[in-house]
């Protein structure tokens, strides 16, 4: 594992593939370690003659967990990802981000424009009001706390219920792949603090209409259908305020990347290259 240093800050990062190869970089979501981009996913990029870069955003897993009092909005977060792009030698990247990540590439995309070859926005949103909220299911999965882990059944199986409430219903898990995730991203690290914090980050960016609405970068949408927790009209919003984008809704999809939907995840970034390397029209 390698460290990147912003703003007062480590951010923990590994690279799969030939760094000197069309980078791709991996930005996870609220209270995810960067191994919710397992590595099997990024043999994935790299078959596809990519290099692919994931971190832990602050807060979360072996990166830098800030003081209680700390505050910081998306845009701080953006420029930590700016920071693992610097501290790998990587001028340009494809950016690609979901949930609070698809917030923070949507943010790169437009506060550092010359070093976004693409973007890939997945089951997100633009922070636009308007949009319909998340079901009451799903928003208590990430506003309610978590058994105290010492109590390790009852944390664990917390844990396989709430990726099951807001989870892809046509693409299953494997039988014990969600408690094996649990039990590894546990041992890996717990910060429930640090989550609190990012969701402060998002509530201070607030509505980022405008700026995303200066995103030049060639654009893929994601986003699931039947996404309870980041409903669907969140991607149709993000497509339709970026020139040009490209929107893929996937039935039977919710808020999760379970390893079906892998391929998809996968096209979805390959599309942005190739968009990307197309001669300008």
């Amino acid at each position: 594992m390698a460290r990147a240093k912003s703003n007062g800050v480590e951010l923990e990062y590994e690279t799969f593939g030939d760094p000197k190869g069309e980078t791709v970089l991996l930005i996870n979501g609220l209270g995810s370690q960067m191994t919710r981009w397992p590595a099997d996913f990024c043999a994935l990029l790299v078959a596809e003659g990519l290099c692919a870069i994931r971190f832990d955003n602050r807060d979360v897993g072996k990166s830098t967990w800030l003081a209680d009092d700390a505050e910081y909005r998306v845009e701080d977060m953006a420029a930590d990802a700016m920071a693992v792009l610097d501290a790998a030698g990587v001028d340009k990247a494809h950016i690609v981000g979901m949930s609070m990540g698809g917030m923070i590439a949507q943010t790169v995309a437009s506060d550092f424009p010359a070093r976004t070859l693409s973007l890939t926005s997945i089951m997100s949103n633009t922070g636009n009001p308007d949009l319909p909220p998340a079901t009451p299911e799903a928003w208590a999965v990430i506003s309610q706390p978590a058994p105290d882990p010492k109590d390790r059944e009852a944390f664990l199986a917390h844990a396989v219920e709430n990726a099951a409430v807001i989870g892809s219903p046509d693409y299953p898990w494997p039988e014990g792949a969600l408690r094996e995730r649990a039990i590894q991203e546990l041992e890996r690290a717990f910060n429930p603090a640090g989550v609190a914090r990012q969701m402060g980050a998002i509530r201070a960016s607030g509505d980022r209409r405008a700026k995303v609405r200066t995103i030049a970068a060639p654009t893929v949408v994601l986003h699931g259908a039947v996404d309870p927790l980041v409903p669907v009209e969140g991607g149709r919003d993000t497509a339709a305020l970026i020139a040009g984008a490209e929107l893929i809704e996937v039935p039977g999809m919710g808020h999760d990347m379970p390893p079906a939907l892998y391929p998809t995840f996968v096209r979805a970034i390959r599309r942005a290259v190739q968009r990307a390397r197309a001669p300008a029209q």
